[in-house]
């Protein structure tokens, strides 16, 4: 069989992988593989649309593939830490020799018997033909940007996508920017911008955010609360946090969950109320941790009431977060501009927040915007038999390929709502490649088994992929029979020093749900896997936590809503 892959970032690499070593688990013949990469190196957006001081938001420990590990001494890696990692991975594996560097995919129609033929150039006039059986398109979520219609944006100096952002000198001195998008990007940004010589810094939103850390109860990146400040007690500087992707426990949270509660909302419920509860003691609003601006709406929020202030004066008697002091220095949220005049001065939409009537009368005249707008997902390359969007692979086969043609799979297309996209992207390859040389030894793919792991959206949302990551990688893996269950692990135990037997019962009921734990058994079974999750680097995701496998920490579970 023969195979193309379609992009060259985590999702293309990590599905190559699986296409090239499948003889050796799944007992069929070696899969010749291509991999088309448009640019120069690998890496996609990670090589090629990185900014200054740019870093992962997901840990090392959950982004990593599950078997091969990264040696960086530090939680969360930087854009080109990781595009290093992914170019090890390219070595370890031996995947160079089927990758095809600077090749443009023009191309991928069906050929008139069967398969597909794909057609792309060298950065030349020549144009190449390649048949094949099956088509794994990776191109990934961030290559064509999104640019909102703003009237009268050509009257600032300078408009740049964040695409385009690579260095905060660009900002210039003593400019006023203005950031558009409160996403990940847009704080990233506005936190450069801050940081920077600038007059003044706005960040736009449209509907609220939610910011949530990335380490909790770290004295560095981000203080716990303190018990009883009042008596002067002060942050533990030993404390070193731990990654807040990776402290959710999975037992009876995706593991063991009868499927009538599975598929209701009680759970997230449960966590909706839990969560508001845990940041009010926290920090003293439910918004997020320590923000008292810019929350979600309330028909994107659950209701709550506004406690009277001496309450809150009580409460931050008894436990708070320490606030750091930026000297002065501050991002101004601002609602979307509604236009710009021929002078260059914002008009805002009215949206009927506070930061609207701070700032209707105010002359706001921005020297730079930067559009954290995102991106679109367009196959430009497909044919119109295969045209799709990221709208219709929410209706796919676990969101990867359609039911009536198997052979083109759409990997990476997810966006989970905490989490990070390649273990995911790892997922779906086994899945899909599975499904390819194997099916008999999949599970019934059942549509009903999909409601759980969706986060809920309007169809005319920019966002309709998004997806609970441990709900949607223990399904995938139910769906391989890759999951262990108790009585799995228990077996394994009878084999292992004591040391090892009780690491990986804690780490298998109490730990997040690395990919490396559904390659203890089933058809991509790894002899390698009981290493890894009994290693320090994943048993120290359970030590770190503050209270006993941190059932009390925060739960990064959120609403089943998207910005």
């Amino acid at each position: 069989m023969k195979v193309a892959v379609i992009g060259g970032g985590p999702s293309g690499l990590v599905t190559l992988k699986y296409l090239v070593r499948a003889h050796l688990n799944l007992d069929c013949e070696p899969i010749e593989a291509r991999l088309f990469e448009l640019e120069d190196g690998v890496g996609g957006a990670f090589a090629n649309r990185t900014y200054e001081d740019a870093e992962l938001v997901s840990s090392k420990q959950l982004t990593t593939f599950s078997d091969f590990r990264c040696r960086v001494d530090r939680d969360f890696l930087s854009a080109s830490d990781y595009v290093q990692y992914l170019r090890d991975y390219c070595s370890y594996f031996r995947l160079w020799p089927s990758i095809e560097l600077g090749a443009k995919v023009r191309s991928v129609r069906a050929h008139s018997s069967q398969g597909y033929v794909i057609e792309y150039d060298k950065k030349s006039s020549e144009l190449f033909r390649w048949r094949c059986d099956a088509v794994a398109v990776c191109a990934g979520l961030h290559r064509e940007p999104n640019l909102p219609i703003i009237p009268g944006l050509n009257h600032v100096p300078e408009v740049m996508h964040s695409s385009d952002f690579k260095t905060r000198s660009q900002f210039g001195i003593n400019k006023t920017v203005m950031i558009i998008g409160s996403g990940e990007t847009g704080a990233d940004v506005a936190y450069l911008a801050v940081n920077s010589p600038t007059k003044q810094v706005l960040m736009c939103h449209k509907d609220g955010f939610h910011f949530a850390p990335k380490v909790a109860h770290s004295v560095y990146r981000n203080p716990g609360p303190i018990l009883l400040p009042i008596l002067g007690r002060k942050p533990n500087p030993n404390e070193p946090g731990i990654p807040i992707d990776v402290s959710r426990a999975n037992l009876f949270d995706t593991t063991y969950v009868h499927q009538a509660l599975r598929n209701s909302m009680i759970l997230w419920e449960y966590y909706n109320y839990y969560i508001k509860a845990l940041l009010w003691v926290c920090s003293g609003t439910t918004s997020g941790m320590d923000q008292w601006v810019g929350e979600i709406s309330q028909a994107r929020h659950h209701p709550s009431k506004s406690p009277s202030l001496w309450f809150y004066a009580l409460r931050s008697a008894f436990v708070q977060t320490p606030i750091p002091d930026t000297h002065g220095r501050q991002v101004d949220l601002a609602p979307l501009p509604k236009r710009i005049n021929d002078s260059g001065v914002v008009e805002f939409v009215d949206n009927g927040r506070p930061e609207y009537d701070r700032l209707k009368f105010r002359t706001i005249q921005p020297d730079v915007i930067v559009l954290c707008t995102g991106y679109q997902q367009t196959f430009p390359f497909l044919d119109n038999t295969h045209k799709t969007s990221t709208h219709h692979l929410s209706s796919y086969v676990r969101g990867i390929w359609r039911r009536d043609e198997p052979a083109m799979g759409f990997i990476g297309f997810v966006r989970p709502s905490l989490g990070a996209i390649p273990p995911l992207a790892e997922m779906q390859a086994q899945l899909w490649v599975l499904n390819l040389m194997a099916p008999h030894k999949l599970s019934n793919l059942k549509a009903e088994d999909e409601i759980h792991y969706k986060l809920h959206s309007k169809y005319d949302d920019r966002v309709t992929y998004g997806v609970d990551h441990e709900s949607y990688a223990y399904q995938l893996a139910l769906d391989m029979n890759s999951a262990p269950g108790i009585v799995d692990i228990w077996r394994i135990t009878q084999t292992i020093h004591i040391t090892s037997m009780y690491r990986l019962l804690i780490i298998w009921a109490f730990g997040a749900h690395f990919n490396t734990k559904f390659r203890l058994i089933g058809p991509w079974a790894w002899e390698g896997a009981l290493e890894v999750l009994v290693s320090e680097e994943l048993w120290h995701t359970i030590t770190r936590r503050p209270i006993l496998f941190g059932e009390t920490q925060f739960i990064g579970a959120g609403s089943r809503l998207i910005d």
